[in-house]
């Protein structure tokens, strides 16, 4: 063995040992954070916008300032559960009944949201908030829950007191300003901060102070002073001719995605450096990429000719009121229309508000631009979401694969194959029908990856017409089916300009020799997106835990230090218990991977998978009483699992 296997296993052991990463040095030069008052003074159009936007709403405290609901003895009662919410002089209570005895009372600390709900959260200890399954309504002035038709109880991950609706680990990074989640896996405790609860100004433009040195005396201000500004003292600047850097900045919270590290990125952090972000999936998205499951924005603009041609947010959207630049179809006429937009000179100049376009009587619901091209969806029982991937309707496809389209979201009484037929007559040359990427990846969804389903997947990963977010979800796709012929023919995506693309095409490198693997990922160690770093070091452990020594062993081991940081700022998700132990698995550090898998059925119960490989891992020493032990327990906790209930009759 190679010399870099025992390092490569020596950092392992301590990736999975409960040790938080070591904060950065202060810097005397480095600007604080001054909260988004600070900016009022000079800035007072956009500060009085802000102050009554979602952003600004997206956390308060919970004072009679920011909450909407009924705390006046009010009374919620939902499958079996009565929950009540009380005032105690300028203290909010909420005391839920969740049956058979148990009863939680609780103050509430924080909301979240203005409109068209709000949410509220309580500490259930010392720094660990919650978010509330019953929501207030805002528009009908109703308590509801967000989750109806879900009968949780304590101990449940999706009960409103579990790992997946804590406030901490899944929400804040996106509700506040400079936030730090701080868990300290030890002591499995959050000792969490931000600079200033809300979306404040900083969130976007970076700490202001040294921009307000500036702005107090231009002359006498010195920039060498101050690290990371420019010469107005900015941290972070939006340039006129850079869209991208906008659009990455919306999309750290305006998309699904898992973050990489444990706290909000500093803005002008580029995306890849921070998340990686979820693909087209089957229960994320539909086939042919439009909206299923939440997943906020960004995904679906990426798939949009608008982003190809450079539109960014603020083009629509007004940055610091969060609101629509104007109402109706004026946001899309705004290039849309006879006169076009000198910004985007490849518009078709035409009226697209006409009859002539929609086929619709104007004014009315089908008139409207976003109703053909923005499908809405509802979430959290009342929530409507724009499709933001513009796409135009395409009802062919719901007769070929079931998926939704325009046309009979409003015509919900009339089927696909009238839609179909009426798009064709309105439209009888459009180039916009025919052959489709959903067709195959429909197929390889559902398990039918035949030569020529798989055959069609790597042309559309291969077409450079395709957006970088479609070609990396069918190479997602592909890696259900691994070949050695698959590995050759992605192997140039593996240098592709998006991140997207090089991270994905990774995995399906796996059926490769070793030598050609590591000779192949190798270089992504060094990439210049940390997204894709990751993916190359997670592409290649195995080699690596096998003392395959890569070219060079510095990358290697400043790459898969990434990885194991990104997993302890994570190390309060079950998923990622899970991850560790996998590693740990392939490093053969059984000890570690058994505390890991512990760990993730401790903070999630329901995890059957790491529940089996507790057993399985007592069973390979011979403790199979202790095995059968955890198989019993693991059933307390999902009494219908057919898995567990085999494997406990085998042991």
């Amino acid at each position: 063995m190679s010399r870099l296997g025992p390092c490569l296993r020596a950092i392992v052991l301590v990736c999975l040992s409960s040790w938080s990463a070591a904060q950065a040095g202060d810097s005397a030069k480095a600007p604080r954070f001054v909260a988004s008052e600070s900016c009022a003074g000079c800035h007072e159009d956009e500060t009085d916008g802000w102050r009554t936007s979602h952003h600004a709403f997206a956390w308060k405290e919970a004072d009679g300032g920011s909450v909407l609901g009924d705390f006046e003895e009010a009374v919620f009662a939902h499958n079996g559960a009565v929950t009540r919410f009380t005032r105690d002089g300028p203290s909010y209570r909420v005391e839920t009944d969740h049956g058979g005895g148990l009863s939680t009372r609780t103050q509430v600390i924080g909301t979240a949201g203005i409109a068209p709900l709000q949410q509220y959260l309580v500490e259930t200890e010392p720094g660990r908030l919650q978010a509330l399954d019953i929501a207030w309504e805002a528009i009908n002035n109703r308590w509801y829950n967000l989750y109806p038709d879900q009968r949780l109880r304590p101990g449940d991950g999706f009960h409103w007191s579990g790992p997946y609706k804590n406030w901490n680990a899944r929400c804040a990074e996106c509700h506040a300003t400079d936030f730090q989640k701080n868990y300290d896996p030890s002591r499995r405790r959050y000792d969490s901060t931000q600079a200033e609860i809300g979306v404040g100004c900083e969130a976007c433009h970076g700490p202001g102070e040294a921009h307000i040195a500036w702005a107090q005396d231009p002359e006498i201000f010195e920039r060498n002073d101050w690290s990371g500004v420019d010469a107005r003292g900015l941290a972070h600047v939006f340039e006129q001719d850079d869209p991208e850097a906008e659009i990455q900045q919306c999309a750290g919270c305006h998309s699904r995605r898992e973050p990489l590290g444990d706290r909000s990125p500093p803005p002008g952090t580029a995306f890849h450096d921070a998340y990686a972000l979820a693909l087209l999936r089957d229960g994320l998205y539909h086939p042919d990429g439009q909206i299923l499951d939440k997943v906020y924005v960004y995904g679906s603009f990426l798939q949009s000719r608008m982003y190809a041609r450079g539109v960014r947010c603020s083009n629509c959207h007004n940055p610091h009121a969060a609101t629509l630049k104007t109402k109706g179809n004026g946001v899309c006429t705004q290039c849309h229309s006879p006169a076009g937009n000198r910004d985007f000179p490849t518009l078709t100049l035409k009226n697209y508000d006409a009859p002539a376009h929609h086929f619709h009587e104007p004014g009315s619901t089908g008139a409207q631009c976003q109703n053909c091209h923005m499908i809405e969806r509802v979430y959290m029982g009342i929530d409507g979401r724009r499709d933001h991937s513009f796409r135009i309707p395409r009802p062919d496809l719901s007769v070929e694969l079931g998926t939704p389209n325009a046309c009979t979201d409003c015509h919900a009484d009339r089927t696909p194959e009238w839609a179909a037929a009426a798009v064709a007559t309105w439209f009888p040359d459009s180039p916009s029908r025919g052959n489709h990427f959903a067709t195959a990846l429909a197929t390889a969804w559902r398990g039918n990856g035949g030569p020529q389903t798989l055959g069609r997947l790597v042309d559309v990963a291969l077409d450079q017409d395709q957006g970088g977010f479609v070609r990396a979800s069918v190479l997602q796709a592909l890696a259900r089916y691994p070949s050695a012929g698959i590995a050759e023919r992605t192997t140039p995506l593996l240098q592709d300009d998006s991140p997207l693309v090089r991270a994905t095409a990774i995995p399906l490198q796996r059926p490769a020799s070793p030598a050609l693997r590591l000779k192949r990922v190798a270089p992504l160690l060094e990439d210049s997106a940390k997204a894709v770093r990751i993916a190359a070091v997670r592409g290649l452990l195995d080699l690596l835990a096998a003392g395959h020594a890569p070219p060079s062993a510095e990358s290697a081991r400043s790459a898969l230090q990434e990885y194991h940081l990104s997993l302890i700022a994570k190390a309060d998700f079950p998923e990622t218990q899970m991850a560790m132990a996998g590693t740990a698995l392939t490093f053969r550090q059984f000890a570690e991977a058994e505390r890991a898998f512990a760990e993730a059925v401790r903070i999630d119960p329901q995890l059957v998978d790491a529940w089996v490989m507790l057993a399985r891992l007592r069973a390979a020493t011979g403790q199979r009483a202790e095995a059968r032990a955890i198989l019993g327990k693991a059933l307390g906790f999902n009494p219908d699992n057919a898995l567990l209930a085999r494997l406990l009759s085998e042991f």
